[in-house]
């Protein structure tokens, strides 16, 4: 039996507005959730929350018009692309007033962690976006699996409901993800 969620989003899709009013306080959460995994890695004290990045990632989504969101796993799913454009987004405009734009500063540093066994490395999010472009281009899934993690703080399991695999198999290919992220990062530096 499919979740009030999937039965909502469902509606959502068919054009019923009501529902998206309904759905919104039940996976809210959720994504609130999904933001703080991504932004616990930053810099302490940063400018940029987790409800502002939930409210940007969802004003973004909803500009889009609707979506075909096929569960609640899907839309997860979607959300973390779409919460990864934002920081892009945001990241970008950060780098723009470093190099002396108009804009206001803003302290975000953009960084996030990448755990390679004990050690962790810094890599810039504009960095990881473009590592993640090329793994794209030679591995889609491997891109899509690091991408639901890092950027929508999906666990292993969630990710596995949305791929329809097994979580070890998962768990494989985030680890196969890491390596070829920090194989990439240490040729780009």
């Amino acid at each position: 039996m499919p979740s009030e969620v999937t039965l909502l989003l469902q509606r959502w899709r068919e054009g019923d507005e009501s529902a998206l009013n309904a759905l919104m306080p039940l996976i809210y959460s959720e994504l609130h959730r999904m933001a703080q995994l991504f932004l616990r890695n930053c810099r302490p004290g940063e400018t940029l929350q987790p409800t502002a990045l939930v409210n940007e990632a969802c004003l973004k989504l909803l500009d889009n018009g609707h979506a075909q969101f096929v569960d609640r796993a899907h839309f997860l799913a979607v959300m973390s692309r779409v919460m990864r454009q934002v920081l892009i987004d945001y990241a970008r405009a950060t780098a723009a007033m470093k190099r002396g734009g108009q804009a206001q500063r803003v302290d975000w540093d953009t960084a996030i962690i990448v755990e390679s066994g004990g050690s962790q490395s810094q890599l810039r999010t504009l960095e990881v976006d473009q590592a993640l472009e090329a793994l794209t281009a030679e591995n889609p899934t491997l891109a899509q699996v690091i991408e639901m993690h890092y950027f929508g703080g999906m666990t292993a399991q969630e990710i596995a409901l949305v791929a329809n695999r097994s979580a070890h198999a998962i768990r494989h290919e985030l680890r196969l993800a890491r390596a070829w992220l920090r194989r990439e990062m240490a040729r780009e530096s």
